[in-house]
């Protein structure tokens, strides 16, 4: 029981976040009846979050490194409708439009990456003119009405699944996945957990690590099995699954990811120890318009339209998933995987009052209320450790 406490303790926002995502989803799995796990609810929530979820992946190197950027909804807005302007009106090639797509996202990025990085404006000024600028050329672009139909292919980016066939009502390759993501997160575990021996780090008692193996087993195979019982596993899922593993690796074993910690803990010092700032600033920034392209892709081919008023409120879901996460305001704190969680809390949150029939200003309150509880509790710990 000790070293369960001083394990908890230890990791107190991650865990923290785990805990209070489960005891929303068994809240509202009594509060509805059931309906909020049933398998083609827990599809509809990937879905429903996949364009969030990609920007706090991003949004959490912005919030790292001390920025913030409150631009990206309208950027997704902007590309969306770029997008469809290539696929719908000239007629190109889907795997070309997504490529020109990625690049006017990365081009906008580095734009404000320049004024952020080297002009030394404030990030909040430039992203809040970001943000009213791209929202005026979206609807400039539009002229004010929606565009749509896209191409059946791009469809399938944001509604389509992955090949499948199904076995006595499941999907067989689903259920294959999940064993073999579960043979390859404990292979991982072991080779982390001899790594940490072989360099004398502490670990957590054998106890422990066999039940934190057998947990997150069962949870893997549990939620492919979900997935399973429905249509399988959405093509978007797989696209987040490449996203949260490559931004976790950069950030964990590069030195492109300590730099990127560094600025955010101390810019003057990162800066005298030879971490060029100005640099990792920018292309934290640049970074941010290629995943607020691909938000505004996903939405676009989940709508099946690009709109004038897409991408509405996206900057806030996704800074709210970041510090809900436990990334810290003021910078040098934070994880891929934490914003993945807060996102995935607030998406739970949207849905469970959605099912119960929660009027929308309901549920605007309740979210802020909840963004104003995570970073309160961040600030106290932090006083906590500094005391």
């Amino acid at each position: 029981m000790e070293t369960i406490t001083k394990l908890f303790k230890n990791n107190i926002r991650q865990y923290g976040m785990i805990i209070a995502l489960i005891v929303i989803m068994l809240l509202f799995e009594v509060l509805t009846g059931g309906l909020l796990l049933k398998p083609i609810n827990i599809t509809n929530l990937i879905l429903q979050n996949s364009y969030i979820l990609v920007l706090a992946i991003g949004m959490v190197l912005v919030i790292i490194t001390g920025h913030i950027d409150l631009s990206v909804g309208s950027i997704a807005a902007f590309v969306g409708a770029f997008s469809a302007i290539m696929m719908v009106n000239w007629q190109l090639p889907t795997w070309l439009a997504v490529i020109a797509a990625l690049l006017a996202g990365a081009l906008i990025g580095a734009w404000q990456g320049f004024w952020v990085a080297y002009v030394r404006i404030p990030a909040f000024i430039v992203t809040l003119a970001g943000m009213l600028l791209f929202r005026g050329l979206t609807m400039i672009v539009l002229e004010g009405q929606s565009i749509s139909p896209f191409p059946s292919g791009f469809q399938k980016i944001s509604s389509g699944f992955l090949p499948d066939f199904q076995f006595a009502g499941v999907s067989f390759v689903s259920i294959l996945i999940g064993l073999v993501l579960t043979v390859w997160y404990i292979l991982t575990e072991l080779r982390e957990r001899r790594a940490q021996r072989k360099y004398g780090f502490d670990v957590s008692s054998q106890t422990i690590f066999l039940l934190k193996l057998i947990v997150v087993g069962v949870i893997i195979n549990l939620f492919m099995f979900m997935l399973a019982s429905y249509a399988g596993i959405p093509n978007i899922l797989v696209l987040m699954f490449v996203l949260i593993i490559m931004y976790s690796f950069v950030m964990n074993r590069t030195v492109m990811g300590r730099h990127v910690y560094a600025l955010g803990g101390n810019e003057k010092a990162a800066s005298l120890s030879g971490v060029k700032t100005k640099k990792v600033a920018f292309w934290v920034f640049v970074n941010m318009g290629v995943m607020a392209a691909i938000s505004g892709l996903i939405f676009a081919a989940r709508l099946n339209a690009a709109t004038p008023r897409a991408g509405t409120n996206f900057e806030l879901d996704a800074i709210a998933a970041c510090f809900i996460g436990g990334a810290s305001a003021s910078g040098g704190i934070g994880t891929v995987f934490g914003a993945i969680i807060g996102g995935l809390v607030m998406g739970v949150l949207n849905n469970g009052m959605s099912l119960i029939g929660l009027g929308i200003d309901w549920q605007q309150g309740i979210k802020g209320l909840v963004l104003l509880l995570a970073v309160a509790f961040d600030i106290y710990n932090k006083n906590k450790r500094s005391a």
